[in-house]
Order: C-alpha cells, then structure tokens, then sequence
C-alpha cells in the first residue's frame, strides 16, 4: 500500500449527474482546479447499474451539465413516446457522461479523476483495485455529489424476505429471461414498476399475465407539459398557469388534487383509486393508456414475504407459484429524503432547488459558489433553497412552494436572471423569453400565470400551516 498526497481546489466527490453538472459549471466559470473522486469505474453514477431498457423520465434537453448538449433536437416518431421530445436511453446517458469526462474535463489539464475510489472523509480516500491510499487538501470546498443517493433494483436490498423456492429478481434481469414463465408479479408501484410493466406489454406479454402490486398508487405528470420545445408552449405554459388556477382556486388540498387532475397537471392509473405517493413520475398518455390494460393490481400494501406458493401483504396475502416470475421494482429513486444547508463552512451538499431536476440544481449551486457577488454562506444558502424531495402528496405542497419561492427570489436579481437565460438546463425560462409579444394567445397564458402566482403560494402556505398546527 502507497500513500499518494495531493492539493486541490475542489474535491467532488461522486462522479453522477449532479456531481458532473457541478464540475462543469466550475470549470466554465472559475480557472479552480478540481479532483473528482468516484467508486464506479466511469463517470455516469447509477446510470452505471441501471437496467438495460431504462431511459429518462423527462425530455433529453433538462439532463446531463451545461456545456454539453444531450438532447439531439428530434420528436419521436414511434413507440409509446411518440410525438414528444426523445428519451435518451441509460446507454446514451452513460456514454454521454463519459465522453465529457474525456473530451471536456480531462483534456482541460484541471481536472484530475480517481474512479474506483472510495471516500473516507476528511479529504482521504482508497483505491478499491489496489488499496492505494490518497490524501487531499483542499483550498476551497468538498462537494459532497453523493448525499442524493440514488437506490437503483441492482445493488438494493429488499425490505421484505424471499423464500429460496421462489423465482426472484430485480428488473435489471427481466431481458435476461429464457423461457416463458407462469406469470410476471411486479412488486412496486412507482417508476420503476411502471418501466417493467411498460417493457412486458411492448414485449408483448399478455395483460393478464402480469400482476402488479402497488402498496400506494401515485399521483403522474404527464410528459406532454414537460416539453421545453415553442411548439408545445401551451401544454407546458399553459399547464403551468392551469396549476396556479387550480390552487389560487381551491378549498382543501384534496380540493385542490381534484383540480389539478381536471386541469391535466396530473394524471392516476385509476380514477376509482385516490393517490397517497407522489414522487414525480413521469409518464405520455400512450404509456397511461398501456398501463390501464393491467387489471390485475394488488392493494394490499407492502410486501412482507414472497413465498413459494403465496405472497404475504401488510393487508392480507395473494398466491403464487414457484413458476411465477417475481420482480424487484421497491428500491426508492432517492434514499435520503432528510434536508441540510447546501453551503456549510468547507462543505457543499447539492440538492435540489428546481423540482424534478437534480442536473440544473447542481448547476445552479456551482454558479452560486463560483460567484464573487455572493461571498458569504448566509446569502448562499438564502438563494439556494432547498426544494425537498417528494412522497407523500403533502409533499408536493412542499416542494411547489420551495421552488416557487426560489424563482421569485431569483427574478429579482439581474445576473441571475442573464445567468438562466443562457443556461441550456433551463428550459423553461427560455422558453417564456422567446414568446412573441405580438402573439396574444401566448400572453394571455403568461398573464394567467402572473395573475394567479402569489394567490397560489398564499394557499400553499396556509395549507401547510393548517398541517402543522395538526401535528402539534
């Protein structure tokens, strides 16, 4: 075992999207010399363990840092994302990464990378091929790009018991599957799950051989008002100000869901079942329309056991058969839910401070560091707001509050405003900038959003406040 030692200006450590989103932004904006730390053998984070068929959620365009497009411009022409902006696949995102890592970080002399590293703490970290020990000081900050962990079926460990008899796997393993079974059982009721069923039925499973467990149903955005693209303006605008209708208007929070979904914010698998999870999953209404064709959807909570002839549920059990193929989707996106300053003494924990997207908020805090306008950490933390991450519906409430505090906050200020605009991760605010004044359908939307904004937050506000007073 060697002891290497090291001086940089930065240690980032995690090598995913937001740690890279990160990266980039310091290296475009300061001339700081940076040292990522990373335990996979190529930059990409979990993209790295992802199942085979996986893509992302939402359009290309809002992923990956901000120097380097993504997205390649075009709609899709078929399957079950058809007329909307293209998905990069898992392979694409993780090539992607990896090519800015050796054509924009690397060749750039300031940036030297550790992969399969492990951190220690307080600037050490061990090479996990060789035991090779290094120790870093730091001039300026330790980014710390893993506190979002992301729990992905591969590497996660179910919370329930699998009897030894029974046919067991994560979703990682569905395209490895040889010979037909008796059935498919989906075990979880977010993305996840959803990516597994969707790629059964386009594989052409039979709807009634699949079953799917569902512990909570969950409220879905529908990928339409997602787009960042002019010709979708008034499915993503338009949505927008249909939101801050819908609450300025509404008289409970289960007034106000209602509303939501009436005014095509939201969309639910059954209209006969009220959502208790949100966590921001994405789905077209080609998808919604594929999904409905599963009848066989269990309610009974979480799994407890799967056995070799039944399954055992919080509420009650369901059989099975050692011939049933049973599917792990139950890892969470994101394991760590719990909030912190994002700026704390020689530490930097990104989070989010944009609902949804994890990429842009790292690229956002960078700028924030990077700049000399903000030199303390209270101004820092100020501007960069947590916007915390969803699950239950009250959640929501939460997070559309956050984010719209940061947006207000932020369009007071002029560089940050010029900083936006130029930003390739923030899509709609580029979006809103190129509207045509003369175009009058699309002000009126603008107005609409404008008109309703603070009405909306105050409703936010006083639904969270009636919560707190609850919990009391």
């Amino acid at each position: 075992m060697t002891t290497f030692t090291h001086e940089t200006d930065y240690l980032i450590v995690g090598a995913g999207a937001v740690g890279m989103a990160f990266a980039d932004v310091l290296l475009s904006e300061t001339d700081a010399n940076i040292m990522i730390v990373d335990k996979y053998h190529k930059p990409g984070g979990h993209w790295n363990v992802a199942y085979p068929f996986v893509t992302l959620h939402q359009p290309s365009a809002f992923y990956g840092v901000s120097s380097t497009e993504l997205s390649k411009g075009c709609i899709d022409k078929g399957g079950l994302n058809k007329g909307l902006n293209e998905l990069a696949t898992g392979a694409e995102v993780s090539a992607y990464f990896d090519n800015v890592m050796r054509e924009r970080f690397l060749p750039s002399g300031r940036v030297s990378y550790y992969p399969m590293s492990e951190y220690k703490g307080n600037g050490k970290f061990v090479s996990v091929i060789n035991d090779d020990e290094h120790q870093v000081t730091v001039n300026k900050k330790i980014v710390d790009a893993t506190y979002l962990k992301t729990s992905v079926p591969s590497t996660h460990k179910p919370s329930f018991t699998v009897d030894c008899s029974a046919q067991f796997m994560p979703i990682n393993d569905l395209v490895n599957i040889d010979k037909k079974p008796a059935g498919f059982v989906i075990i979880g009721g977010g993305k996840t799950g959803i990516d597994a069923c969707l790629w059964l039925l386009e594989n052409k499973v039979n709807p009634e051989d699949i079953q799917w467990i569902m512990p909570r149903d969950a409220w879905l955005i529908d990928r339409k008002n997602t787009q960042p693209t002019i010709e979708f303006f008034n499915d993503a605008i338009g949505t927008q100000a249909a939101q801050m209708e819908a609450i300025a208007q509404s008289t409970s929070v289960d007034d106000m869901f209602s509303r939501l979904e009436k005014a095509g914010v939201f969309l639910r698998l059954d209209e006969n079942v009220w959502p208790q999870m949100f966590h921001g999953a994405t789905v077209s209404q080609m998808e919604l329309a594929e999904l409905k064709k599963i009848k066989n959807v269990v309610r009974k909570g979480r799994v407890t056991h799967v056995g070799q002839d039944n399954i055992q549920l919080e509420q009650g059990e369901i059989k099975t058969s050692p011939e049933h193929i049973h599917v792990d989707c139950s890892a969470s996106a994101i394991t760590n839910l719990a909030v912190k300053p994002i700026f704390n003494g020689n530490v930097v924990t990104p989070q989010t401070v944009r609902s949804y997207q994890p990429a842009f908020s790292a690229a956002f805090i960078a700028h924030i560091e990077a700049s000399e306008k903000y030199p303390d950490e209270k101004s820092k933390n100020h501007i960069c707001g947590v916007v915390p991450l969803p699950n239950g519906v009250m959640d929501w409430v939460r997070l559309t509050a956050a984010f719209m505090r940061n947006q207000h906050i932020w369009s007071q200020d002029n560089d940050l405003k010029a900083w936006l605009l130029k930003n390739r991760l923030d899509g709609f605010g580029q979006l809103v900038r190129s509207v045509d004044k003369t175009d009058t359908e699309k002000m009126m939307i603008l107005g609409r959003l404008r008109e309703n904004a603070m009405p909306a937050m105050g409703k936010l506000q006083q639904y969270l406040a009636a919560e707190a007073a609850q919990g009391a």
